[in-house]
């Protein structure tokens, strides 16, 4: 069966169907999930992205891919829980701190990168931002209609990511 058979039997009721979709989109929300919120969350959040989509099915249309609702559900979902948990005043967060933090990684003898604990370590918005805009491809007015910024707060949010990223990786 496809995928939009599937949507189809899972908005008429059938929890198979949603099963079977869940399974076919639970890696990507998961990945996202990490990306957005940390390791931690990650498995709670998407049980709750699941949760409001087998809700919210019935508000599934058609005119855009059912991977692409879903992953629009996810964000919000995690956009949410960023906002209720006021996670977002890590923004405010002295250069100087975020940096010591980044800093704090073991030296390590190997040549690898753990770009996943990099990003986790990001502040909430520069976060935020570079997921959406590098990882999800998300434009910064996007960006700015989804996180209620200006598009050029994107950018500078953006920007900081990637240079704390930067000095992590290269330290």
């Amino acid at each position: 069966m496809g995928s939009t058979t599937d949507v189809r039997l899972a908005a008429d009721g059938d929890a198979r169907a949603f099963e079977r979709l869940y399974h076919e989109h639970v890696p990507r929300v998961h990945s996202l999930a990490r990306r957005m919120v940390g390791s931690a969350e990650a498995d709670e959040l998407t049980q709750d992205v699941f949760v409001l989509a087998w809700r919210k099915l019935d508000t599934f249309r058609g005119d855009a891919a059912f991977s692409t609702w879903l992953h629009r559900v996810a964000i919000n979902v995690m956009l949410g829980y960023r906002k209720t948990k006021s996670l977002e005043r890590e923004r405010y967060v002295a250069a100087e701190n975020v940096v010591e933090r980044l800093q704090t990684r073991p030296a390590s003898t190997e040549i690898s990168v753990d770009m996943e604990a990099a990003i986790e370590t990001l502040p909430g918005k520069a976060r935020e931002v570079f997921v959406l805009h590098d990882i999800e491809g998300y434009k910064h007015e996007e960006i700015a209609d989804m996180l209620d910024i200006a598009a050029g707060t994107s950018k500078s949010q953006l920007h900081r990511a990637r240079m704390l990223l930067r000095e992590q990786l290269t330290a």
